[in-house]
């Protein structure tokens, strides 16, 4: 007789490239703070790396991590893709009915995972926002002007789109389609074929150990560039509905 393990309350989905200082005190973090969670005295959690082609040794102790914690799976890819194809393919290997994105820089706190949970009762797709940010001040202004460009064309009111913290309802990440960059615009996406998309105030600390790996350039102008397609698909999505009593 076969028994099939509970699905999880919660995937949480992280894509690493050269983390290595990072990736223990994160785990231990995460652990704990959905350990305890009265959702995990039934059902497990589920903390998936996507190891995008790091080179320092994040890879090695990744499948450390994951020998001794039994919440932790780790996928490698043979070589580096880009966050947008880590996200993907963490998205398609997790089976929880919510699903958390995070960065692995300890940037964000996990613990704010544990506040947007709640939400996901009334919205499908719920956003971080950092208020208070702890970056360069270039960072910053490019941050906001992209903000004031995205929002006048796409109009989806979130103020942090780039927040690497957000929770998904499974039903979003199975309608959004996904292309290279893509994952800078999921409220826009979301609000897109209908879904409904909130944003919550997180904290952000200074990075401590390693190196941010976007730049003005893929920061700011890439997005500005790939906001052409986004416009496209919002102009050409199918909205349908079927009357009800003529199903066949």
């Amino acid at each position: 007789m076969t028994t099939t393990s509970p699905r999880p309350w919660v995937s949480v989905v992280i894509p690493i490239k050269d983390e290595l200082e990072n990736l223990t005190p994160l785990t231990e973090q995460l652990v704990k703070v959905l350990g305890s969670h009265e959702a995990s005295r039934t059902a497990p959690v589920e903390i998936l790396y996507v190891d995008d082609g790091s080179t320092d040794g994040s890879g090695a102790l990744l499948d450390r991590l994951a020998e001794g914690h039994p919440e932790v799976r780790v996928l490698h890819f043979d070589r580096h893709y880009g966050k947008t194809a880590a996200l993907d393919a963490g998205f398609r290997h997790t089976t929880g009915e919510l699903v958390a994105e995070l960065d692995g820089d300890l940037q964000n706190d996990p613990a704010d995972i544990l506040r947007m949970i709640p939400l996901a009762a009334q919205y499908d797709l719920i956003c971080g926002w950092r208020q208070d940010r702890h970056d360069s001040l270039l960072r910053k202004l490019s941050s906001r002007l992209a903000f004031r460009v995205r929002n006048a064309l796409t109009r989806d009111g979130v103020h942090d789109t780039g927040c690497p913290l957000k929770v998904f309802r499974r039903a979003v990440l199975e309608r959004l389609p996904l292309f290279e960059g893509m994952h800078r615009f999921f409220p826009a996406l979301a609000l897109m074929h209908g879904f409904t998309v909130t944003e919550v105030p997180v904290r952000h600390y200074p990075r401590v150990h390693g190196r941010s790996k976007y730049g003005v350039w893929n920061r700011l102008f890439a997005s500005l560039y790939d906001l052409v397609a986004v416009r496209w698909m919002q102009h050409r999505v199918l909205r349908y509905r079927i009357k009800e009593g003529e199903r066949q």
